[in-house]
């Protein structure tokens, strides 16, 4: 009965969970370039010049207050070149390089960018910010997929990328887009079932889609790094639809 009761408890957990997930994580953008960044004005046209020739920044942001760590560098450097590609093929934006953050803070101040975008030659830049939040929680996980069960833990990640793409010269956002993605990394409290656990889903509920990280110690960074990587699936569709939105406007004013 109180596995039972422990079950229903979790589940109805899940979906108040589930239910908010579209907040979590709040945005960061207007952290880094001010809230023009998520409100661009009517007047900030697209360039009719196509492709639009732009430089790439990638800010992996762990500074809020609920943040979760951020994936490895050598993660953020792989998922910055996945969305150079991805942009420069899905949309009519050509990523041309890939520009160091190290410098960037969340001042929202929109002017570091724009010295970093003429220090590189570049008068469009597309700024990515990355984000999430974990949490963990006790659960009873399943040996061999079964009924039988043993103590464990579940970590859930929400991970965020948004995306603007501003003005280098004029200062302004032109577009702005954002993907999220659900995760999470369910292990056991004691060793020795190792051939099941620790394990990392997609969510909402995917059993198809396992991933099983390399070590138990790195197992958090590998749910961070498979959710990034699931936000920036989805941001590339999002951006799509953005710039068609944006287009639409462009020709019909009075539609926007």
């Amino acid at each position: 009965m109180r596995i039972q009761v422990k079950t229903v408890c979790l589940a109805l957990g899940l979906l108040s969970l589930a239910a908010c997930a579209s907040a979590v994580p709040p945005s960061r953008m207007a952290d880094y370039l001010g809230p023009q960044a998520i409100t661009e004005p009517p007047v900030s046209l697209l360039p009719a010049e196509r492709p639009i020739h732009a430089g790439l920044v990638v800010i992996a942001d762990a500074s809020a207050p609920d943040a979760a760590p951020s994936p490895p560098d050598e993660a953020v450097n792989r998922l910055a070149q996945t969305l150079k590609e991805q942009i420069s093929q899905h949309l009519p934006i050509a990523i041309d390089k890939i520009l160091p953050a190290d410098d960037l803070k969340p001042t929202g101040d929109i002017a570091s960018f724009r010295e970093l975008g003429k220090r590189y030659g570049v008068d469009y830049l597309a700024v990515a910010v990355l984000s999430s939040t974990e949490q963990e929680y006790p659960i009873y996980v399943f040996l061999g997929w079964t009924t039988h069960m043993q103590p464990g833990f579940r970590r859930d990640n929400w991970s965020l990328i948004e995306v603007a793409l501003i003005d280098v010269n004029a200062g302004r956002s032109l577009l702005h887009a954002e993907g999220r993605a659900w995760a999470t990394l369910d292990s056991p409290s004691a060793p020795g079932i190792n051939q099941w656990y620790p394990v990392v889903y997609l969510r909402p509920q995917d059993p198809e889609r396992r991933f099983w990280p390399p070590t138990f110690e790195g197992a958090p960074n590998t749910l961070r790094v498979v959710s990034m990587n699931q936000a920036a699936k989805r941001l590339i569709l999002s951006l799509q639809d953005a710039w068609l939105h944006k287009r639409r406007t462009e020709m019909n004013p009075a539609q926007g």
